[in-house]
């Protein structure tokens, strides 16, 4: 019987891409090069700084000014957390149904907790949710089950009695590693790949569709 819901925050929850591009444009802009649309970078974002600085500046972590880069996305960032950063149409009615039938919902996910808090805040969900773990809470990031098994402890509620619901192959896969059923958002970003090969229990096209799985 599900008692809670799990989600990932960028792709799932609420639609991050914009600002995390608008950082890397900040920096391209500096460095004389054109800005991106968002459509370019969408598919990188669930990657976080690594992602897109791939995509936009060509820089891998192996390149020797990547530490440096990675701060200065960050820096950036963290200043222009909620620009046009937004829940998805949906999710907030979501939440809504959730907790009318007495379930508890969280956060989990790979954004170090210095930005998923403040942005959970600015998007005006933060206090209700009953958990939020982050990339940095375990020292152990997704696929690691660790940062699910972090979550369960803290609201008290069994892994098996847990959904997790996200929009990246690693979601899928730690949430199957720490005995959850998962569920795919087909409108996240996916990292561009096909979310029928992840064999998830579930994929939504809607956040309402989850209704149905619980």
């Amino acid at each position: 019987m599900t008692k809670a819901v799990l989600f990932d925050l960028d792709g799932t929850l609420a639609d991050t891409a914009p600002d995390l591009a608008y950082a890397l444009n900040c920096m391209r802009a500096k460095r004389n090069l054109p800005a991106l649309p968002v459509a370019a970078t969408r598919a990188y974002t669930s990657m976080g700084a690594r992602g897109l600085l791939g995509v936009g500046l060509d820089v891998t972590p192996t390149h020797p000014e990547y530490d440096a880069m990675r701060e200065e996305f960050l820096a950036i960032y963290a200043d222009n957390l909620c620009r046009d950063s937004c829940l998805f149409p949906g999710m907030m009615e979501l939440l809504d149904a959730l907790e009318q039938r007495g379930l508890l919902w969280g956060v989990v996910t790979n954004k170090a907790e210095r930005f998923a808090l403040p942005l959970l805040e600015l998007l005006g969900v933060h206090e209700r949710a009953a958990c939020v773990i982050g990339g940095d809470t375990t020292g152990k990031t997704k696929p690691d089950p660790a940062p699910l098994f972090a979550a369960t402890d803290r609201i008290g509620i069994a892994p098996r009695d847990c959904i997790y619901v996200g929009d990246d192959r690693r979601d899928v896969q730690a949430g199957q590693a720490a005995g959850m059923k998962t569920i795919v958002v087909k409108f996240g970003y996916l990292h561009g790949n096909d979310p029928e090969t992840w064999a998830a229990d579930a994929m939504i096209d809607t956040p309402q569709e989850l209704l149905q799985h619980l």
